[in-house]
């Protein structure tokens, strides 16, 4: 039987088969150039890391069908993103949450709207170091972690060692759901912050890498950025309740306690090539797309 070190590369090389296969299935389905492109077309794309990949491979694909567009993609954070949206410098924002009160107050006022498409589902998994015994934590337990409350892994049943906090920054999606359904208990409002001891991380593959180098570390990223290099921690609602891995089943049903939709932004509704690649993103093509990086597809 292989390792999980001896899968990586097929697994890699399986990703790959997927997207070209979604591009090969799209191009028969789509050949035609979008409505409302032209030669030199460009398409900007901004905000959460956690999609970044994602949008990378979405474009990729898109691009293959329609080379006269310019595609780009970059990350920043999902406050990055819907930010470009306000002052007008990209065309779709990639988000890993929702719009806050005061994003669609100011969008009101400004006099337009913010047209919202969920493009994939995804879960916010929590990772240590590979040596790390402890296999599972409840909600409460996490919050006591990154309050911190609770400073040394012996109170789970770990080694006598200080636990070291890792966490997104807080321009992050991701940073502002965990923080939002972990430390307040599925509120948005309220006095719970990370412990000021967390460390601030600029990306998901920072918080990947620290963990998988720190035996200490404990941190959470998307689904998308799994790998053998950390150990992924099964979750519990609540001491009564069986911890469940974050897998795309347990996703799609609901029953991994930290899951969330993933989502697109754009400046009103989208037309033209926006459209052509949200609508692209949201076809049978782009959906085996969000399975082959390891989301969750949403139709």
């Amino acid at each position: 039987m292989r390792t999980k070190e001896e899968r990586a590369p097929i697994r890699t090389g399986l990703r790959a088969f997927i997207i070209m296969g979604a591009v090969l299935l799209a191009a028969a389905a789509c050949g035609r150039r979008p409505s409302g492109s032209s030669g030199g077309t460009a398409l900007q794309i901004k905000g959460s890391d956690t999609m970044v990949n994602l949008g990378q491979a979405w474009a990729e694909a898109f691009n293959k069908l329609h080379p006269e567009i310019n595609i780009a993609v970059t990350g920043g954070g999902s406050g990055t993103g819907i930010a470009a949206i306000f002052n007008q410098t990209c065309d779709v924002a990639e988000s890993s949450r929702g719009l806050e009160e005061k994003e669609l107050q100011a969008a009101e006022t400004a006099g337009f709207v913010i047209h919202e498409t969920i493009a994939a589902l995804d879960g916010i998994v929590v990772v240590v170091h590979p040596s790390n015994p402890v296999s599972a934590l409840t909600m409460e337990e996490l919050r006591e972690i990154f309050m911190g409350r609770v400073k040394r892994w012996t109170a789970f049943g770990g080694e006598d060692r200080p636990i070291v906090l890792l966490s997104r920054e807080v321009n992050s999606g991701t940073h502002i759901f965990f923080k939002e359904h972990v430390l307040r208990r599925g509120k948005s409002k309220g006095p719970e912050e990370f412990a000021p001891a967390a460390l601030m991380m600029p990306s998901s593959y920072a918080i990947a890498e620290e963990t998988s180098r720190n035996e200490n570390a404990i941190g959470y990223y998307g689904l998308g950025y799994i790998s053998p290099r950390q150990k992924v921690l099964a979750v519990a609602t609540d001491a009564h309740t069986p911890a469940v891995a974050p897998t795309i089943e347990s996703i799609r049903a609901n029953t991994y306690p930290i899951s969330r939709p993933l989502y697109f932004f754009t400046r009103g509704e989208p037309s033209g090539t926006v459209k052509a690649f949200l609508d692209f993103a949201l076809s049978p093509a782009g959906q085996d797309i969000v399975r082959a990086i390891d989301f969750v597809p949403v139709k």
